[in-house]
């Protein structure tokens, strides 16, 4: 049996690589195809090669500020021509990016049976996030196996009318490669971390969203600098995503503020231990929402809607939007009644226990024959 999984970005690539080393290492009747469609190229790189993942094929995809229909025509030919040279008996898509979508409808085009990793998340809003909801909607249309993260979307897949039989709960994947990544040797003092004290409180703020671009992200920027200002002894880092319209804004708004640390994009193994450091993360990053909880760190999420919906009502974490007083607001009474950030530390996360990536094989494997 062939199993064909398709990767794009950084995020998906680190909640596939615990999928493809359980296939690798378990079923050696079982030939494991990856290729990557690089949308995201340095950032996907670095986490390919921390997880020792070669692809067989690589589209190359990624260009300066390109559209998504570019994108997407480009994904769909590419991947066309990867199925018609490897005729896998399955594929396997990851989430809700632009690849994920593609990967399912060139599947669908060849009427190859498409399993879904993280199958079922939802916010109700199509364009919030833009264009995720979308994309992870029809990705689950198609989707033969939905292998849902947890309980809630799994309801929200037969909500919209999917067969039961197709609905697998395994857990996250991302909470396999995090306990990974977690576990491994760290050199604080030689990494891209050397200038952040771990002796000071440090908040960890990360943001990247399309919906975000603008005045949204300004409105952030204005909160940062004003608890920069009401917390001296705070360290504020930012790992600055590449995307011009988010580092030009951060680096225009949060420039020369000595307790702001703007770093240069992290990659996986030192931001694992950055936010193992953290006191406090700010984020709209879905994964972060998912990780975080099983290091023990509360989060407030930089958006209005959240899929990761579990984390929100388990208390791990808060929408805060991007309003600057209500950041300020929130942060603030994290930051000043530790107790209350105590109330937000779990004892298991609603994401997983580290086992999803056997559950997703296994299943396959037997469903698959």
């Amino acid at each position: 049996m062939k199993i064909l999984s398709v990767i794009g970005t950084r995020p998906e690539a680190i909640k596939m690589a615990p999928v493809l080393r359980f296939l690798a290492t378990t079923y050696p009747e079982v030939t494991s195809i990856v290729c990557v469609t690089a949308q995201h190229r340095q950032m996907l790189d670095q986490v390919l090669s921390l997880f020792d993942i070669t692809p067989d094929f690589d589209l190359d995809l990624m260009r300066p500020d390109q559209s998504l229909a570019r994108l997407t025509a480009d994904a769909l030919t590419g991947l066309d021509r990867v199925f018609d040279q490897t005729r896998p008996d399955w594929v396997l898509a990851q989430g809700d990016t632009t690849t994920a979508m593609v990967a399912a409808l060139a599947a669908f085009y060849r009427q190859i049976p498409v399993g879904h990793v993280e199958a079922g998340l939802r916010t109700g809003n199509l364009l919030n996030p833009f264009p995720e909801e979308v994309n992870r909607r029809l990705a689950d249309t198609i989707s033969s196996l939905h292998f849902a993260p947890t309980p809630l979307a799994r309801q929200n897949l037969l909500r919209e009318g999917r067969s039961d039989s197709t609905i697998i709960v395994t857990g996250n994947t991302v909470i396999d490669a995090l306990l990974d990544v977690a576990s491994r040797p760290f050199d604080w003092q030689q990494s891209p971390l050397a200038s952040v004290s771990r002796n000071l409180p440090i908040l960890l703020v990360t943001t990247h969203r399309r919906e975000s671009f603008g005045q949204p992200l300004i409105s952030i920027c204005h909160a940062l600098r004003s608890l920069a200002s009401r917390y001296p002894e705070l360290q504020i880092v930012c790992p600055v995503h590449p995307n011009p319209n988010v580092r030009l804004t951060l680096e225009s708004e949060l420039a020369n503020i000595p307790s702001i640390h703007l770093l240069p994009p992290l990659d996986y193994l030192p931001l694992v231990h950055l936010m193992k450091a953290a006191t406090l993360i700010l984020t709209d990053s879905g994964g972060i929402q998912e990780e975080a909880p099983s290091l023990h760190v509360p989060v407030l999420v930089l958006r209005d809607f959240t899929e990761r919906i579990e984390a929100v009502q388990s208390g791990a974490a808060r929408l805060v939007g991007t309003n600057s007083d209500q950041i300020i607001a929130l942060t603030s009474s994290l930051l000043d009644h530790p107790e209350r950030r105590r109330e937000m530390i779990l004892s298991t996360n609603p994401y997983g226990d580290g086992l999803a990536s056997q559950r997703i094989v296994e299943s396959i494997v037997k469903i698959a024959g």
